[in-house]
């Protein structure tokens, strides 16, 4: 027994000291990187950065601090660390081969988060996908569909494509097109076109709506009616008004033609 508690003492002698120090390197570079993580997220968030973006940075900073304090810990051992590195470095490189795709759409997440073409509770057109934005995610943005089904689209689909977003600006323009018959009277359906817009009180008098001739068709003559509205009318305005306009025709005998076709029938002796 006492050769166990000479050894025991010695060993205590000689590296307790050392593992004494490494330890203190762990708690204190622990300390160190929550406060230097803390700054970061502060900084963050008073320049208004998007949140997911926010607690991804935030980890990552932590993870990358606490890498470097674990390896000097392992250094305060006397463990060489050359090879422990080479072989972490080979290690993430073998993992980002493996995860291109993932790392494609990691990447892309953190496009769509800095630059925000769109942000929660928009209607976009993205990854052919379209819906409103329920959440971006740093690898997918959920989005609800008018139908109410929940699609996840990968952020790398969002970025190689076109994004149209529907919600960005206040207004927006409906285009509609009406045709009467040839035998109408083109002032008096201009008239009552110009009456429906008028007093449908969604309609914006700045920009003015458009109502003119746009062409003169096989089977009737067109109008294109260009109403301004705000965003959130706009599907409102576009079914009410296309409803309107068959009730005003219909009521002022404006006829509103569709395709005709006239067969002749020749009896063969």
């Amino acid at each position: 027994m006492e050769q166990i508690a000479e050894r025991i003492q010695l060993w205590l002698t000689q590296y307790g000291p050392i593992v004494l120090k490494s330890l203190a390197t762990l708690v204190v570079g622990w300390i160190v990187a929550r406060i230097l993580t803390g700054v970061v997220r502060r900084v963050m968030h008073k320049a208004k950065v998007e949140s997911t973006l926010i607690g991804f940075a935030t980890n990552l900073t932590f993870a990358l601090l606490m890498t470097l304090v674990v390896i000097s810990a392992i250094q305060q051992l006397g463990v060489p660390t050359t090879s422990f590195v080479a072989v972490v470095g080979a290690a993430g490189l073998a993992i980002g081969f493996a995860l291109q795709s993932s790392l494609a759409n990691f990447a892309s997440g953190v496009m769509v988060i800095i630059f925000r073409p769109f942000k929660a509770g928009d209607y976009v057109e993205a990854g052919g996908v379209s819906g409103t934005v329920e959440e971006v995610q740093v690898f997918a943005t959920i989005m609800k569909t008018p139908d109410n089904k929940r699609v996840i689209v990968p952020n790398a689909a969002i970025t190689s494509g076109t994004i149209t977003n529907y919600s960005a600006n206040d207004t927006r323009r409906i285009d509609m097109v009406f045709g009467i018959g040839y035998g109408d009277d083109i002032k008096q359906a201009k008239e009552v076109l110009e009456g429906i817009l008028t007093q449908d009180e969604r309609v914006l008098k700045d920009p003015a709506p458009t109502i003119a001739v746009s062409e003169l068709a096989d089977n009737s003559v067109n109008f294109v009616v260009r109403p301004w509205v705000k965003t959130s009318d706009y599907w409102g305005v576009l079914c009410d008004v296309t409803e309107t306009v068959k009730l005003k025709f219909d009521a002022e005998h404006i006829t509103i033609p569709y395709p005709q076709r006239d067969v002749h029938l020749h009896q063969v002796a």
